[in-house]
């Protein structure tokens, strides 16, 4: 008898049903995906990415071969698998857990490519944290890095970039997407961030229910006035433009790094309940509302300018010029309390139908 996890992990099952229609045992797509429709875009990254967890689940619960239920989520979209991204398990370290992978497209028998809109040659996905595994406490051990900042350290963020660099060694740039879900998507989000930084190389970048450690959905709750919410952190922001002038160099440093990162503008798909991701949306929509001489205030933190006083320079991951914000409300009415921010914070809303989520696209822009 199929268990709860092997429904979640079918793709026949809980797979999207109105971009793909599924056909033999190869799970062949009737459908043409068109890669100019951002729904199909999402919808695609979303899935790809829901394949990074099911591997593992595949991995942990042998299922192999004929009983696999991951490829079904890549290969109903015509890539492959052509690279795992493993770490060791602190328990045992004769085995290799799986965060990420890398998917090549492989166009099927006939296919008109748009030269507009060409569907990527390759894409890295990162999965999140799996709090049902057996070694849960290696994603947990992850996501501490993100509140200390300290996850571009990491191991597994090393292997990421290693990862990405030598595929980038191969083709071009504009072929590969990153996507990654929660702790996946910080991944992805630290990957994209340093490409573009340190070597000018713009990435398609989608980034499902991103992590910001921020008090703004504790205010949130404490003080449900938003006319004092806003007081509250206009004051703030205030404050760090003035402490940025004392501490010039690194204000100045900031502006140069939003400068190189201004052209790269990742996807962020966040659910306006989901206090995991929160953060980001109250950075951008208040960075919208603060008066220009306090502009400046939104590429510092207070964390950061703390280090730069006893000389070490960091960057809270957070702090980007660019970006798409996608913010999603709707919500399953019988969904209540805690079950309503796990639901928040799952990856299969992402590949639901545009009609099915209420959901507002923002650009957003440094200027």
């Amino acid at each position: 008898m199929a268990s709860p996890v092997d429904h979640a992990d079918s793709f026949d099952i809980s797979g999207p049903k109105h971009i793909v229609s599924r056909s033999g045992v190869h799970h062949s797509s009737a459908m043409m995906i068109d890669w100019n429709n951002e729904e199909h875009r999402r919808c695609v990254a979303a899935c790809v990415v829901k394949g990074t967890y099911v591997l593992e689940n595949d991995r942990t619960m042998c299922r192999m071969q004929a009983v696999a239920l991951a490829p079904a989520w890549w290969e109903s979209f015509h890539f492959r698998l052509v690279d795992v991204l493993k770490e060791e398990s602190f328990t045992h370290k004769c085995e290799k857990l799986t965060f990420g992978a890398i998917y090549e497209y492989v166009p099927h028998a006939g296919e008109r490519r748009d030269p507009y809109a060409p569907p990527p040659q390759y894409i890295v996905a990162f999965r999140g944290t799996m709090l049902p595994h057996p070694n849960a406490i290696q994603d947990v051990f992850q996501d501490l890095k993100i509140i200390a900042n300290t996850l571009p350290d990491s191991k597994r963020s090393q292997r990421a970039h290693t990862a990405v660099d030598k595929l980038l060694g191969t083709i071009d740039s504009s072929a590969v997407w990153l996507a990654g879900h929660s702790l996946g998507a910080s991944l992805a989000l630290e990957v994209g961030r340093t490409m573009m930084a340190e070597r000018g190389i713009n990435l398609s970048t989608f980034l499902f229910n991103p992590p910001h450690v921020s008090p703004a959905p504790a205010i949130n709750k404490i003080l449900p006035c938003e006319g004092l919410r806003k007081e509250i952190f206009a004051k703030s922001a205030r404050v760090k433009a003035r402490v940025g002038q004392v501490l010039s160099p690194h204000r100045e440093r900031m502006e140069e790094l939003f400068e190189r990162l201004s052209p790269w503008a990742p996807n962020l798909y966040v659910h306006d309940r989901d206090v995991i991701c929160q953060g980001f949306v109250h950075y951008f929509e208040q960075r919208q509302q603060l008066e220009e001489p306090f502009k400046s205030a939104t590429t510092l933190s207070y964390r950061d300018m703390l280090f730069s006083t006893i000389g070490k320079e960091k960057e809270r991951p957070h702090l980007l010029p660019s970006a798409t914000l996608w913010k999603n409300s709707s919500m399953n009415t019988g969904a209540h309390g805690i079950q309503q921010a796990l639901a928040a914070h799952e990856l299969q809303q992402w590949w639901k139908p545009d009609g099915q989520l209420r959901m507002i696209a923002t650009r957003y822009s440094f200027a």
